[in-house]
């Protein structure tokens, strides 16, 4: 089997699993005072100090959760309140569940925000919460965060980015975006499922919690923290590093699938050097998923991240694609993706569109 679904999620670093494994044989309640208590707490503080330098806040700005998806779902209840929300037309499932009812900004025909339609729509009201990723799941399109944030301070408004799929596949300093807050999440980037975390800008001041509990994470996030998870998560994180191979691998499979008839969403846009977006006209994407499957090639359509099923992709729409939003997949490089399993994908990739590439109709003399 060749796993090519990384955007999904990331086949463990053997890092993470080492510093995982020392962290379940330290015994304790990080919030208890005594000296077990303390041993535990320094294993998930020092993960929080790694996590923060290595993404570019401090550590006291940031929030432990259950993952991407949770983290965003603070962001928006907290920084929200009292505010307009708005968001990218491209933007993820966790996002867009989170502010239902948001005013949506568009997108350009790359998947990048059109950043005066988003001004007008700042001009257009009271202060905005604006939701906006670094990088988009499914195309891998890197949004320019930068500008929307200095766009967001001259309008009064502050921004939320998520940053789920971008950690890890490209350099993220929260405090040089300009951001208000930032979702990341461990299993993105070679960590373990069920821990992420969200940071918050210094200047933010004291937040509502989501999930209210026992005051754990100085009142932000309540609940017993997975204190060996987090221990993995930093230490995937300080393993993720050079992306360049990938970035050859995912060019090697490009070139190949338009050579059969394969169009490539958002490739004039800068994007993540680990993933592609391959629309094989006339072919359903589910169809593909199926096919590529049976030749044990691991692709994705869609985010393909909530209940399994496979529909046509509300970012491709977005885009413009029309049919096409439905006859797309996304092919996403694990960090430890070879050259076999890359050549195996293209060989399974040219046989696939041999087969369900629409016949040519030939005419009439």
């Amino acid at each position: 089997m060749h796993y090519l679904d990384a955007n999904a999620t990331e086949p463990l670093r053997p890092e993470a699993r080492i510093a995982m494994l020392a962290a379940f044989d330290v015994t304790g309640n990080p919030s208890s005072v005594h000296g077990a208590g303390r041993a535990v707490r320094r294993v998930m503080e020092d993960a929080r100090e790694t996590l923060a330098g290595r993404y570019g806040c401090q550590p006291g700005d940031l929030v432990f959760t259950s993952g991407g998806t949770e983290a965003d779902a603070l962001a928006v209840h907290a920084l929200g309140q009292g505010r307009r929300l708005v968001i990218g037309a491209t933007e993820h499932d966790a996002i867009r569940a989170s502010a239902a009812g948001a005013t949506v900004a568009p997108v350009r025909a790359d998947g990048l925000i059109d950043l005066d339609a988003l001004r007008d729509i700042l001009l257009g009201g009271g202060p905005a919460l604006v939701c906006l990723m670094l990088a988009n799941n499914e195309t891998g399109t890197i949004q320019p965060v930068t500008d929307a944030a200095r766009l967001c301070r001259d309008h009064g408004a502050l921004l939320h980015v998520d940053a789920v799929q971008a950690a890890g596949r490209m350099p993220v300093n929260f405090g040089a975006l300009g951001a208000s807050s930032l979702a990341i999440s461990s299993h993105k980037i070679g960590g373990p499922t069920g821990v992420g975390a969200l940071l918050l800008a210094p200047d933010l001041g004291t937040i509502a919690p989501l999930i209210k509990g026992g005051g754990q994470e100085r009142g932000r996030r309540g609940g017993t923290p997975a204190v060996a998870a987090i221990a993995g998560f930093a230490a995937a994180a300080s393993a993720s590093g050079d992306t360049g191979m990938l970035s050859r691998f995912r060019d090697r499979a490009e070139r190949a699938a338009v050579a059969v008839g394969a169009m490539v969403i958002g490739g004039g846009a800068p994007r993540l050097s680990n993933t592609t977006c391959l629309a094989l006209p006339g072919a359903r994407a589910e169809t593909q998923v199926i096919a590529l499957d049976l030749e044990g090639i691991c692709v994705s359509a869609g985010a393909a991240c909530s209940s399994g099923k496979v529909a046509a992709s509300h970012v491709l729409r977005a885009m413009g694609l029309g049919a096409l939003a439905g006859q797309a997949i996304r092919v996403s490089l694990p960090w430890n993706a070879t050259a076999d399993c890359v050549e195996a994908f293209v060989a399974a990739y040219g046989r696939m569109a041999d087969r369900l590439r629409p016949p040519l109709v030939s005419s009439a003399a």
